[in-house]
């Protein structure tokens, strides 16, 4: 049986990979008591003993993880931004061309950012099949739930409600310096790392991604060029092209909320495009990736013990 180990089991994306993982009869969780949960030697035991090992933890706290783990057997799918654009890691994004081959075959899985995973998503298959050139200067929106800044923003918005601050959405990541960016870039294959507005809502779950592209930026193509190639691209994994897929003209940001897939549509006409991609931060953009990844490495279903539906 497959023994399995959540290093930051209390933390938001611990709790969801706990709670996905709960209900498995084909692993086996190594559970720390509450007491050695940050224990030096009782976490390194536990990683050594593990087939595949969780990271969710801060990036410091990451990189001090892999450095206790001397089993060569040991997957380790690390949650943080630590390892994402590292050269000897394998960046977990199954549904990019010729990515699921190199999960299969890694021990060192950088699990991708949710902002991240909905930009890639959108933008990597039109570079890589010449729809849009390399050196697009885009920009980019993102709408997410609270529950993406951790425990200490879900506090703050469950505690504090009341506070007119909290009640309207605020925007942040206004240096445009995000952690996504590198992998964002680095990923889509972009000479430009994109103009980026992350939005955190009052609501606890769900991301809703947009980037615009105008009919200059295409290469020849044109919106109907691009559903075509969303359509052949998405075939297989936990990405789905839905067509049409607004909601009496409106798209809400929570409507993937509780889910584990992602869902890219395209909007607008030739001249104005919008690339949408909706997910939960939590799922698709977090927890539900890193347990798609280890169903991967396992040889499993992919969807195996996630909620699509």
């Amino acid at each position: 049986m497959t023994k399995v180990f959540i290093d930051g089991s209390a933390g938001t994306t611990g709790l969801r990979i706990n709670e996905r993982l709960f209900d498995r009869r084909d692993l086996e969780l190594i559970r720390l008591p509450e007491e050695l949960r940050k224990d030096t030697e009782a976490r390194k035991d536990a990683l050594n003993r593990a087939d595949v090992a969780f990271l969710c933890l801060p990036d410091a706290a990451a990189i001090e993880a892999v450095s206790l783990i001397d089993n060569p057997n040991t997957a380790v799918i690390d949650t943080s931004t630590a390892h994402r654009v590292s050269p000897q890691w394998t960046y977990g994004f199954a549904e990019l061309k010729g990515q699921r081959e190199k999960i299969q075959s890694s021990k060192r899985i950088a699990n991708p950012g949710c902002h991240a995973s909905g930009f890639i998503a959108l933008i990597a298959p039109l570079v890589q099949e010449g729809l849009l050139s390399a050196d697009a200067r885009l920009s980019c929106v993102s709408l997410t739930g609270y529950s993406g800044g951790g425990k200490k923003m879900i506090t703050e918005y469950q505690e504090q409600s009341d506070d007119a601050f909290l009640q309207a959405p605020r925007q942040y990541g206004l240096t445009q310096q995000h952690k996504h960016l590198p992998e964002m870039q680095q990923l889509t294959g972009l000479t430009y790392a994109p103009a980026f507005c992350p939005i955190v809502a009052p609501f606890y779950a769900g991301m809703e991604v947009t980037v615009p592209i105008f009919r200059e930026q295409l290469k020849g193509s044109d919106l109907k060029s691009i559903c075509e190639l969303y359509a052949d691209y998405y075939q297989t994994g936990l990405v789905r092209f839905v067509p049409n897929a607004d909601e009496g003209g409106f798209l809400s940001a929570s409507a993937f909320a509780g889910r584990d897939d992602l869902q890219i549509s395209v909007f607008g006409n030739d001249d104005r495009i919008l690339l949408v991609s909706r997910f939960d931060n939590l799922g698709k953009g977090a927890s539900g990736a890193a347990i798609q990844n280890m169903n991967i490495l396992l040889g499993l279903p992919e969807d195996e013990g996630l909620q699509i539906s």
